[in-house]
């Protein structure tokens, strides 16, 4: 998959060009719809989709204090978005000078350099532009003067519930796992970049990767059953999420520590994506290390079960 950083580099993409625009934290099931159309109708008429997506969330600029913890970083989102084989991605950085652009000039330049531009495909609610002035009625008026079409994908329900990033944070934030993957069409998974920790886990006998997490909506602290993707291997595991009250831990900061079964290789500096199957037991404090690791063996022989 290809990474575009400019409009401009739409004009190196062959055409008609087939646009699927929108944040799409999470890439949830109405963002795949958003996509899938887009792709779908490319595929149709022999053009090429390309999803448009924003770095940073747009809300971390317009309005810092209620920004959402995010399901997905952008290299989270490029990767399951990849994964839909959509073979180009524009990340457009959101500047103020970006979020401050006429919706009629962003529409004008993605037009002008799309060789031709044939459809935008965007969810229904979708608003864009200075103070959000852009929307559905507008794209659907240009596109009648510039030749593009303009596609509304309606909106996804689950359960009577309307799919959307907001719902899968509230889920997850309260352990709903099985309330997220319905939303999202695939278990949680968090992407995580493997750093150095103090070794604690080797000695006990349960050797962990300590991530650094790319996402930042976790899930309650406690222990969970896993699968976790490394390269091109899929492999079974354990996670720890929480402040370790048992270990000494002055930052207070949380902690993703996985284990991974009948695994001994060095993986620093990788990047591991952790899905999450069952939720296994609430953090808890220990007397003392050799109680913490009968615990961590029953935990391995429940989440071996799963």
């Amino acid at each position: 998959m290809r990474v575009l950083h400019s409009i401009d580099e739409l004009a190196e993409i062959p055409g008609p060009i087939f646009l699927a625009i929108g944040v799409f934290d999470g890439v949830h099931l109405g963002h795949r719809a958003v996509i899938e159309r887009a792709l779908f109708d490319a595929t149709k008429n022999n053009g090429t989709a390309v999803a448009v997506t924003f770095d940073p969330h747009p809300a971390r600029l317009l309005r810092p204090e209620k920004a959402p913890r995010l399901l997905t970083a952008t290299k989270h989102k490029l990767q399951l978005i990849g994964a839909l084989g959509i073979s180009h991605v524009l990340v457009i950085e959101f500047t103020r000078e970006f979020a401050d652009l006429a919706p009629e000039n962003f529409v004008v330049q993605l037009t002008s350099h799309c060789k031709p531009l044939r459809e935008v495909c965007v969810g229904y609610e979708w608003c864009f532009g200075r103070n959000r002035s852009g929307n559905l009625a507008m794209l659907k008026r240009m596109g009648d003067e510039l030749g593009f079409e303009e596609v509304g994908v309606p909106e996804i329900r689950v359960n009577g519930e309307i799919v959307s990033s907001t719902l899968i944070r509230a889920a997850v934030e309260i352990g709903d796992l099985q309330k997220a993957a319905h939303l999202l069409g695939r278990r949680y998974s968090i992407l995580g970049t493997v750093v150095r920790g103090d070794g604690i886990g080797r000695n006990l006998g349960f050797p962990t990767a300590n991530l650094s997490a790319h996402n930042e909506q976790f899930p309650p602290n406690g222990v969970y059953a896993v699968s976790a993707q490394l390269d091109t291997r899929k492999l079974n595991g354990v996670v720890n999420i929480g402040v370790r009250p048992t270990i000494a831990n002055a930052s207070g900061e949380r902690v993703l520590e996985l284990h991974l079964f009948d695994f001994n290789e060095e993986i620093y500096g990788q990047d591991v994506e952790v899905f999450f199957h069952k939720f296994i037991r609430a953090e808890q404090k220990f007397g003392g290390l050799s109680e913490l690791k009968a615990q961590i063996a029953r935990d391995v022989e429940a989440a071996r079960n799963c």
